[in-house]
């Protein structure tokens, strides 16, 4: 298992968070992600031009998911742990594998994909954000994003559902 670790500085401290596009870009998402600083995403990226039109807004990181395969796949971390503006966040494609006690551990907020439901809970003090599937509908579920506000010691999510 690859973790990689980034430390991060934002201004206004808006991420943008999408995941399971599997190599879908809908131009909703993009409109909805316009003026973040840093765009995460969940993995089940799909091919390595989402990710291209995603840095054209704003930097991303991403993870690699179950689905993401290939020579592109293969140079992205399993698990991403980010520090931005002091606050630890961990992302991971299946919250299901998240091997270590968050809150123990100092993080903040979990991120994750793979289920393609949307939530925002808070559990022993730490927020866990899936913020749903942004690529093909699967089922009757929403196609969404979400938006991380980072404000000082302060966390805060909120699922975006998208125009279809």
């Amino acid at each position: 298992m690859v973790v990689r670790r980034k430390r991060i500085e934002l201004d206004k401290g808006i991420v943008g968070v999408i995941s399971d596009t599997h190599g879908l870009m809908r131009p909703e998402a993009l409109a909805a992600l316009k003026g973040v600083e840093l765009i995460i995403h969940g993995g089940d990226i799909g091919k390595v031009e989402v990710l291209q039109v995603l840095s054209a807004i704003a930097p991303v990181y991403a993870i690699r998911g179950n689905n993401d395969r290939g020579p592109w796949a293969k140079k992205l971390p399993d698990i991403l742990d980010i520090q931005a503006n002091g606050i630890k966040l961990r992302v991971i494609h299946n919250v299901h594998e998240l091997d270590v006690d968050a809150n123990v551990s100092g993080f903040r907020a979990v991120i994750s994909g793979h289920s393609h439901k949307p939530s925002v809970v808070t559990r022993d003090d730490v927020l866990f954000v899936n913020p749903g599937s942004a690529g093909p509908r699967r089922f009757n579920l929403p196609v969404t994003i979400a938006r991380l506000t980072i404000y000082r010691e302060s966390l805060d999510s909120e699922i975006i559902k998208l125009p279809q």
